[in-house]
């Protein structure tokens, strides 16, 4: 069974991502494409080991089928592809990468013509083709484009200029050994914006780690930032559609932080108006800042694709989830980490102040919020035992909180008196539970993930 989860499918390589797999998903997508009368697609692909074969073999179906096929020239990031797929007025697009999967893995992603993330109902008629109909391989007609420079000049159409050059500051970047290598220093040369970068070239096994920007993750960032006094370190993952933030104290900045922080930047400074879109495990933040700001706030499951899929019914001000994938209404319906880091760096900018003094006069206008998710190895089917089992129950408090609500839009979510709240997820996939909470106290934070851990 070939089924994507809530960002494409994903597989190690060799074993359930290999080329035979590769060219079904991509003859059951052209199938699917057919019967919507559509004749455009677009490839691009990321840095890992054999991405650049995977993504020519993508191709080559689809030229056999009949479609016009552009591919990108090297390497791009996946918010690159799916500006390409809306640019150049494709109907759908595929980017060959595992984001920050670790380096056994490869993946298939899927982007609508608009630029975002493929919607269920798509996924759901890709997949229910696959194996029905025969590969078309042997005609290799397609066009190859730069995908990443006019990516670029986009991005730099959302800025006005002069605010990076108003006083000189130090950046530390992190491309984790993949597709964002290079491009802030494309995006900020002539300016007063020192870019300096590290892990900065291109290696298939990403110095060992997961290219994920969490904080275990990042220490060379956060020691590069203390030791240069570098303004803030930004990082982003295997292909750069999710962000991570590292202040000038070398200080890892909780993803749920940097939602509030660009929820507000977009809404307050750039004065764009529209929807509040954010994930079940995001945090209450966004809905404190919403209320305030007079926005509409809408809740979905766990993915962007469901943040993406309000972005085409509605004008959405801001949309995101806490893995660090934030969407933009004024940009195309997708996590773009990229834009984000530029977005920061505006926001340092316009303040004139470190990120540690942004992020406390929110705190003193919002609250304090103190984040953290755990993610536990579990025996057989313990998880979603467990989930069950919590949906069934009618819980009145939890490790001494009053549970006001229980939301079960995606697991088990428990809402407490000040808004606190836990929730426990369990993959579907893999034998892991997934527990994550955020309350005004580190403290209590911590003390909460530890009392979930004890159900199993």
């Amino acid at each position: 069974m070939i089924k994507f989860g809530t960002d494409g499918y994903r597989a190690i390589i060799g074993k359930d991502f290999t080329f035979d797999i590769v060219e079904k998903i991509a003859q059951a997508q052209a199938e699917s494409l057919k019967e919507r009368k559509a004749k455009k697609v677009v490839v691009g692909y990321d840095t890992r080991f054999l991405s650049e074969d995977f993504a020519f073999t993508v191709a080559e179906v689809f030229s056999s089928n009949g479609f016009e096929v552009v591919v990108s020239k090297g390497s791009c990031t996946t918010p690159a592809l799916s500006y390409a797929v809306k640019h150049l007025q494709a109907d759908e697009g595929v980017m060959i990468t595992a984001s920050h999967n670790g380096y056994k893995y490869n993946g298939y992603k899927i982007k609508g013509g608009y630029g975002g993330p493929a919607t269920v109902e798509i996924i759901k008629d890709v997949e229910s083709k696959i194996d029905k109909t025969p590969v078309l391989k042997g005609k290799k007609d397609f066009q190859i484009l730069d995908f990443t420079s006019n990516y670029l000049e986009k991005l730099k159409s959302y800025f006005d200029y002069s605010i990076f050059r108003q006083k000189e500051i130090k950046l530390i970047h992190d491309p984790m050994f993949a597709t964002s290598i290079g491009l802030f220093n494309r995006l900020l040369e002539d300016t007063f914006v020192d870019v300096i970068e590290i892990n900065h070239f291109k290696d298939p096994y990403f110095g060992g780690h997961h290219p994920e920007p969490i904080d275990k993750n990042l220490s060379l960032l956060k020691a590069k930032v203390v030791a240069t006094e570098a303004d803030l370190g930004i990082a982003n993952d295997g292909d750069s559609d999710r962000v991570g933030l590292v202040s000038e104290s070398g200080e890892f900045i909780s993803t749920q932080i940097l939602y509030a922080l660009l929820l507000l930047h977009t809404v307050r400074n750039r004065k764009f108006k529209g929807s509040v879109v954010k994930t079940v495990s995001t945090t209450y933040l966004a809905d404190r800042i919403a209320k305030k700001e007079g926005l509409p706030i809408h809740k979905t499951p766990v993915g962007f694709k469901y943040v993406a899929d309000i972005m085409l019914k509605e004008t959405v001000a801001f949309g995101g989830e806490e893995s660090g994938g934030y969407g933009f209404g004024f940009h195309i319906p997708e996590r773009d980490g990229i834009l984000s880091g530029m977005l920061l760096l505006e926001m340092v900018m316009l303040y004139g102040k470190p990120i540690t003094e942004i992020i406390k006069d929110m705190f003193k206008e919002f609250g304090e919020a103190y984040y953290k998710r755990e993610d536990l190895k579990v025996e057989g089917s313990q998880g979603l035992d467990l989930v069950k089992s919590l949906k069934d129950k009618d819980i009145k408090e939890f490790a001494g909180l009053k549970v006001k609500e229980k939301d079960t839009t995606d697991g088990v979510k428990l809402i407490f008196e000040d808004d606190s709240w836990l929730l426990f997820r369990a993959s579907g996939t893999e034998p892991v539970l997934r527990i994550y909470a955020e309350t005004p106290s580190l403290k209590t934070t911590e003390d909460l993930i530890n009392e979930a851990k004890k159900l199993i």
